[in-house]
C-alpha cells in the first residue's frame, strides 16, 4: 500500500513522506476528512513504511513485514497479520472484549488492546502503529484513558486516529494529535477510478467527493433503491394530502442508509438547479430552496431525530416550496 497508490491527496501525503524522510514521524496523528477519500489507505501506507525490514523512508512492499502490515486476517477479529500494526475499532474484538460496545469504543478495549502493549517495545518491527478507526466513537472514558498515552506513547510507538467527524472528538484528544487533513476527491478523479473498475462514472457527480460512496452508489441494487426513494419523495410532494408522505416516511430505513439516500436526493436537486439557472431562474431558485430543505433533513437524521419524523417534516416543507 504505497503512498503513490493514494490519489488526490498530495498535501497530506507530502506531510507524511517528509516526516518519514527526515525521521521525525509524529507520535500521534489525526487523519481527518470525509469518508472514502484515502485516510485509511494512508494509515496503512505509513504502517508499512514504519515496519519495513529495509528501514527506508518508503516501504519496499515486498518484504514479509510490509506484506503482513496490510494483510487482514479472514478470521475474526479481522486485523493485520503484523503484530505491530494494531487496529482499534468499535465492536472489532467481539470475542475478546466483553464490554458492550453498542455506543462506542469502550474503555475496556483501550485498556486491553492499547494500554497493555504500550509499555513494551514493538514485537518485531522498528516501530508500532495503532490505527483507530472512527476515533470519534471513543467513549468519554476510553478517550480519557488514552490521553496520557497519546501525549507520551513511549519509544517507537505511534498512533493514527481516523475520523470524518473531528468535531466530535474531545478537545483534549485533538490537542494531543497532529492533524493531517484529507480533502474531497475531484469528481473527475472519482469518475476515472470508477471507469477503471468497470463502474458507472455518472454517479461521481453525486458521490460528494467520496470514492467509498461512489462505489456504493454504482451498484445496480443501490441505483434502484435511490430511484425508488426519489420517485417516492416526488409522489409525496405532489399528492393531494399528507397521507402519501406519511406512508413514504413509515418505510423502515436504517439511519446510515437514509443519510445516503438523502444525500443523493440533495445532489439530484442541486444538479437540477444548476441546469435551470440560465434558462429558468424561478425554477432554479425553487431548486435551491428544496436543496436547503433536504440538507436540513440530513442534519435532523445526524442529530438522531426519528427517521420517519425527519422525512415527514421534509416532505411537508417541500410541499410548501
Amino acid at each position: 500500500m504505497s503512498f503513490s497508490k493514494i490519489l488526490g491527496q498530495e498535501p497530506a501525503l507530502q506531510t507524511l513522506t517528509r516526516a518519514l524522510a527526515t525521521g521525525h514521524v509524529h507520535h500521534a496523528y489525526r487523519f481527518e476528512g470525509p469518508a472514502g477519500v484515502g485516510k485509511e489507505m494512508a494509515a496503512f501506507a505509513l504502517a508499512q513504511a514504519l515496519v519495513c525490514e529495509l528501514g527506508g523512508a518508503q516501504a519496499c512492499e515486498k518484504c514479509s513485514a510490509c506484506q503482513r502490515a496490510v494483510r487482514i486476517s479472514e478470521e475474526e477479529p479481522h486485523v493485520p497479520a503484523h503484530p505491530d500494526v494494531i487496529l482499534v475499532q468499535r465492536g472489532l474484538y467481539r470475542g475478546r472484549i466483553s464490554a458492550n460496545e453498542a455506543t462506542g469504543i469502550s474503555i475496556e478495549q483501550v485498556r486491553k488492546i492499547v494500554l497493555e502493549r504500550v509499555g513494551y517495545r514493538p514485537h518485531e518491527g522498528r516501530a508500532r502503529l495503532f490505527i483507530v478507526r472512527d476515533a470519534d466513537e471513543l467513549t468519554v472514558s476510553a478517550a480519557n484513558a488514552l490521553l496520557k498515552t497519546l501525549e507520551e506513547p513511549g519509544p517507537s510507538t505511534h498512533f493514527v486516529l481516523l475520523t470524518s467527524r473531528p468535531n466530535r472528538l474531545l478537545d483534549t484528544i485533538r490537542s494531543r494529535t497532529l492533524p493531517v487533513r484529507f480533502s474531497l476527491l475531484p469528481d473527475a478523479l472519482v469518475a476515472q477510478i470508477l471507469v477503471r473498475q468497470g463502474k458507472n462514472p455518472e454517479v461521481a457527480a453525486v458521490a460528494q467527493g467520496s470514492l467509498e460512496l461512489a462505489l456504493a452508489l454504482a451498484s445496480e441494487e443501490a441505483q434502484k433503491e435511490r430511484e425508488a426513494f426519489v420517485s417516492g419523495a416526488q409522489a409525496a410532494i405532489v399528492a393531494r394530502d399528507l397521507t402519501v408522505a406519511i406512508k413514504f416516511a413509515e418505510v423502515k430505513r436504517e439511519r446510515e442508509s437514509l443519510r445516503g439516500l438523502l444525500s443523493y436526493y440533495a445532489q439530484s436537486v442541486a444538479l437540477a438547479g444548476r441546469e435551470q439557472v440560465h434558462a429558468r431562474i424561478e425554477e432554479a431558485e425553487r431548486s435551491a430552496a428544496r436543496h436547503r430543505v433536504v440538507l436540513s433533513a440530513m442534519l435532523d437524521v445526524e442529530r438522531n431525530v426519528s427517521p420517519a419524523l425527519a422525512l415527514e417534516s421534509m416532505i411537508a416543507r417541500l410541499r410548501r416550496v
